[in-house]
């Protein structure tokens, strides 16, 4: 990189322009842009001049920030291969006449524009990777970046392209914290054991020590006997890590334990490639559903006013929650139950097929919405193409979506909801849904969420839950809903929490971040 910052950095040593140059170079811009709509569109717009190769202190300031910015570019866990250096390296020195300068000037922009919309969005497409991840990733236009630039200071101009989330911010301290840890050689030997109680002591004690504190859990000890501080140790450990906090090291929390400094880092970059998708304003109040923490919290400016547990939906088939974001418009109280049609056609027909009296908490409606009786209906004359009829549940406590729902209305058909199914919130896994996000304390949800519009929302709440009659209850200000899925996240305060990959989606990143260029590092000392 020395090379390419003296030829960035150089004044070019061509000869003072004159119209035949200034005409050859701009040609050679025109037709170096040409096969690309953003870079031939904005220096159409300016005239074919260029922004970096002219030999005034902005263009090379332009050209310092570019360099820095590229240098940078692996502290965001972004490759710097992927903006080919050599090959700008190559051109920069190679650069001989007013034509070769034109395609430098058009290479400098199109490797601008790459880094500028990787540090900002991403390097990947989400919905490439994995099309349970239907995010609108918030893209900007790409001519913006470089009209923009022009009229910005080049080095705060990269300085304000990241998120400028709290969660941003961690997880690059957390990034280099772990870097640092397998520069050092990691965490040390794994716990040789399936499990360990309070009382045991011994070598695999020791390698469980030894992890603890190497992971900042524990206090450096020279213990050899699984004491009261390595089972408080423990128990932080477990929380950290979405497991029961009983300070016991069973199969789960051993199996966590041993977990590699390498598999955590990963876990990381894609939590921050994951962040630069969702690199937009929050709202100062919103939902935030995370699919691998099973949970759901409002936030208020930056604050956890509000948590609950949360099902979602089951690892199989079309049932996996969706990835996206919406904003929630209505409370449904005492909700009718709707039942999706592929739910209809493949559970409850085959039911009624063998027995027409099956799953008789549903009702059945004609396309004109009239509802029918069961008796004079031949079910094994329909299939899951023909099947005419709607099923629905009336509100009552037993109806499937419980007594009330949370909806942002979206294609995915996808809202949060109560359950009569309560035992499953003790799951430690809770993916049981058809994908609908199930929460463990509606009720409290709810008042939370008319608390802004509501001086008394419990008791407004209960005045219509009382009459058992469908009612929708709009907001007054619409609340924004983000549903994502990390298994890597951080608080405000405490150690950086870590989750399973319920659906493997983090693992396919990981994997499509790899095959990008992407890879880890380790920082010695």
């Amino acid at each position: 990189m020395t090379g390419l910052a003296a030829v960035l950095l150089a004044v070019f040593a061509l000869p003072a322009p004159v119209t035949a140059q200034v005409t050859a170079f701009k040609q050679s811009v025109a037709e170096a842009a040409a096969r690309d709509e953003a870079l031939s569109a904005f220096y159409r717009a300016n005239d074919y001049t260029g922004i970096w190769t002219g030999q005034d202190s902005k263009d090379r300031q332009r050209r310092q920030a570019l360099l820095q910015a590229i240098e940078e570019s692996s502290v965001h866990g972004l490759p710097a291969s992927r903006y080919d250096a050599a090959n700008l390296m190559t051109m920069m020195k190679s650069a001989r006449t007013p034509r070769d300068l034109g395609r430098v000037e058009v290479e400098l922009s199109r490797t601008f524009l790459r880094l500028a919309r990787d540090l900002q969005t991403g390097m990947l497409i989400p919905s490439d990777v994995d099309s349970g991840i239907v995010r609108a990733v918030p893209y900007r236009d790409p001519t913006s970046y470089l009209t923009n630039f022009t009229k910005s200071s080049p080095r705060g101009f990269f300085r304000a392209l990241p998120p400028t989330s709290g969660e941003y911010a961690r997880l690059l301290k957390e990034k280099t914290r772990l870097e640092r840890q397998l520069g050092a050689g990691g965490w040390g030997p794994k716990v040789p054991a399936n499990a360990l109680k309070p009382g045991s002591s011994g070598n695999a004690v020791v390698a469980l020590r030894n992890r603890l504190t190497l992971m900042g859990f524990l206090a450096r000890s020279s213990s050899s006997t699984y004491d009261v501080k390595i089972e408080q140790a423990v128990q932080r450990f477990q929380a950290a890590h979405g497991l029961e906090a009983d300070g016991t090291a069973g199969a789960s929390t051993i199996k966590e334990i041993n977990e590699t400094v390498e598999t955590r880092l990963a876990s990381i970059m894609v939590a921050m490639e994951r962040e630069r998708w969702l690199n937009m304003p929050r709202g100062k109040r919103h939902v935030l559903v995370n699919l691998t923490d099973f949970s759901a919290r409002i936030i208020d400016d930056d604050k956890v006013t509000f948590k609950t547990r949360a099902v979602v939906g089951k690892n199989t088939g079309d049932r996996r929650s969706p990835e996206f974001s919406d904003e929630m418009e209505y409370l449904e109280i005492n909700p009718t139950w709707n039942v999706p049609r592929s739910i209809a056609v493949k559970e409850y027909l085959p039911q009624m097929q063998r027995n027409p009296g099956a799953a008789g908490h549903l009702k059945l409606y004609n396309a004109r919405g009239q509802q029918v009786s069961r008796a004079n209906i031949n079910f094994g004359a329909y299939n899951a193409r023909n099947f005419p009829f709607d099923l629905k549940q009336p509100p009552s406590s037993r109806n499937a979506l419980g007594l009330v729902k949370f909806m942002f209305p979206n294609k995915h058909n996808i809202y949060l909801h109560d359950t009569p199914s309560k035992s499953l919130f003790q799951r430690n896994v809770r993916a049981f849904s058809h994908g609908c996000i199930r929460l463990q304390d509606p009720f409290d949800f709810a008042y939370a969420i008319l608390a802004k519009q509501e001086a008394d929302p419990k008791t407004f709440f209960h005045s219509i839950l009382d009459t058992r009659q469908q009612t929708q209850v709009k907001l007054k200000k619409k609340v924004p809903v983000h549903i994502i899925y990390r298994t890597a996240f951080t608080q405000a305060k405490g150690p950086t929490q870590y989750r399973d990959d319920v659906y493997g989606r983090d693992a396919r990143i990981w994997s499509a971040l790899q095959k990008a260029g992407v890879s880890l590092r380790a920082f010695q000392g």
